[in-house]
């Protein structure tokens, strides 16, 4: 419809023309319309908000490369961590993507904690909003991918459509990660939500499996200290990895522990059973394949079901809920054996490169022991690897990090890690050393004695000795009265430590989560702040800045 001005010039124009000069100016006007470019609609396609929950940094990765495409598409984009999203935008969004991991037992990220909770603890009305769940997990764990079906599910009950079904990846997340993205990207172009409601996406990339044999064990702590720190050589052949990858190992059952499962019950070791599709044997069943220890309360409530017994809601060992609670006869237990969960992997960050050891991958495994019911345990995988002989085998997988990647050669790196921290950055220092790099490495190391648990103290020294690592700054914190850490040698280097940071430097933490790594960052925004001249919130805002910019990283447990 034209405008009421250029309608009346129009009128005005025809007017006098006669039948022909119509007609001619018809094919003109016709002429003009094909051979001119189409007006471009300035408005967007539309808006969608991109929220991510990460704890390693692969959520966040791949959020933003999807909020680039999205705006390339002609969308209006809103990232935003889960931490940082404010809750009440929830009803008012339109199109709602959200990317997700899953940690410890079926547990969302740290960051995405507020939100989870959110949509837990209340009742929304969410009937206008289209959303779509990327969630990353590792298939090697129980409860796969969890937190993403958790929130999926909820915000389906509150009425919100699927743009596109949930899609579940594992540790090789790329390539379906993308695809969701295109099958969102399309949804939302065409107007179309997915009327397959209930459909759960869950192709997964199977990790590949490596066979190791155990070249050496050595004990890394010298004699008297109260740790012992375990430095394991393997030898697996074609094994593809990059300093800051980390193994899974999924470890064994003590045969000790087995047998006496075996005893109580009366089931035959050689018995055959089927367990999730694969033929086993009783005593392998146990051995190889099923959790037995400490034994997570979803569990425990199923093994009240099966033996009919009201039993306090509590983890528990196998043998414990079995000498407390008996089953019936090897029929139960059997049926018993069929609500276990498998033995979840552990991750141990490699400590080599393979530019230095090829075919072979290091690991540092400290022995892990605590008190539970006033009984002196050990951690399952650490004490599996620790005894393990020479030329044993072991299975293991290769997991990826990409978010604890060594920068450019010309660039700096800050290395703090304290006792098994150190692993990944032996690897580091390992690859820097046969490669022609010209950045400078300050290393922050830390354990309990200097002549006991200075772990790699003899290779340390080396590299610090030839170049290869240009500072070293080691705490021992019970060698005097005063508790002296990694961070008390960061403050005491504070001036030099912005020094490097203000040039660009990388700064990587890693080892403990708490409190280690929340008492270090505590002290990096405190030297920000004092020797930086900078209030808390600059001081906030530079740290931010540094993590944006992947100058930042952390890889903690």
């Amino acid at each position: 419809m034209l405008e009421e001005p250029k309608l009346k010039t129009l009128n005005h124009l025809v007017e006098g023309l006669s039948r022909e000069e119509l007609v001619w100016l018809n094919g003109y006007v016709s002429g003009l319309v094909k051979g001119a470019p189409a007006k471009e609609d300035k408005k967007t396609l539309g808006k969608i908000t991109i929220a991510f929950g990460t704890e390693t940094g692969n959520s966040k990765k791949l959020a933003t490369e999807f909020a680039s495409k999205a705006r390339k598409r002609g969308l209006s984009v809103k990232l935003s961590a889960l931490d940082q999203y404010r809750l009440t935008d929830l009803l008012k969004e339109e199109n709602f993507l959200t990317v997700i991991s899953t940690h410890g037992e079926g547990e969302p990220p740290a960051s995405a904690k507020k939100f989870f909770d959110h949509i837990h603890e209340h009742e929304l009305s969410l009937d206008k909003l289209q959303y779509s769940v990327l969630a990353l997990g590792d298939t090697a764990y129980p409860l796969f991918c969890k937190a993403g079906e958790d929130v999926d599910v909820k915000l389906h009950s509150f009425g919100a459509k699927r743009i596109s079904p949930i899609q579940k990846c594992d540790t090789n997340y790329e390539e379906e990660a993308n695809e969701w993205f295109d099958r969102v990207m399309e949804a939302i172009s065409i107007g179309h939500v997915s009327k397959v409601e209930k459909q759960v996406v869950s192709k997964t990339t199977h990790k590949r499996n490596f066979t190791g044999t155990i070249l050496s064990t050595v004990n890394l702590n010298g004699k008297g200290s109260s740790k012992e720190t375990f430095h394991l050589e393997i030898a697996a052949e074609d094994v593809v990895y990059e300093p800051g990858d980390s193994i899974g190992i999924v470890p064994e059952n003590p045969s000790a522990m087995v047998q006496a499962l075996i005893n109580l019950t009366g089931i035959e070791g050689a018995r055959k059973i089927s367990f999730r599709d694969e033929e086993w044997i009783v005593s392998d069943l146990l051995t190889k394949r099923l959790n037995i220890f400490y034994l997570p309360e979803r569990v425990v409530s199923k093994y009240a079901s099966i033996v009919q017994q009201q039993i306090p809601v509590t983890r528990m060992d196998l043998i414990n809920l079995i000498k407390i609670y008996p089953p019936r006869n090897v029929e139960q237990f059997e049926e018993i054996l069929q609500s276990l969960e498998t033995i979840t992997p552990r991750l141990y960050s490699i400590s080599s490169s393979r530019l230095a050891h090829t075919d072979e991958v290091h690991i540092t495994v400290v022995r892990n022991c605590f008190q539970l019911d006033n009984e002196l345990r050990h951690g399952l995988c650490s004490d599996y690897l620790a005894d393990l002989p020479e030329n044993s085998t072991v299975e293991f997988y290769v997991h990826r990090n990409l978010q604890f990647r060594l920068p450019a050669q010309d660039k700096d790196i800050i290395m703090i890690g304290p006792g098994t921290g150190i692993a990944p950055f032996r690897a580091f220092i390992e690859e820097r050393a046969n490669t022609s790099v010209t950045g400078k490495s300050w290393l922050f190391f830390g354990d309990q004695h200097f002549t006991t648990d200075f772990l790699y103290q003899t290779e340390l020294q080396d590299y610090f000795s030839t170049g290869v690592l240009s500072k070293i700054n080691v705490a021992f914190s019970r060698d005097q009265k005063e508790k002296v850490y990694v961070q008390h040698k960061m403050v005491e280097h504070a001036a030099e430590l912005l020094q490097w940071i203000a040039s660009g430097a990388y700064l990587y933490v890693c080892g403990a989560k708490n409190p280690m790594s929340g008492d270090v960052e505590k002290t990096l925004l405190e030297i920000i702040q004092s020797t930086g001249n900078k209030t808390r919130e600059q001081a906030l805002d530079f740290l931010n800045q540094m993590t944006e910019e992947g100058k930042y990283l952390k890889d903690v447990y």
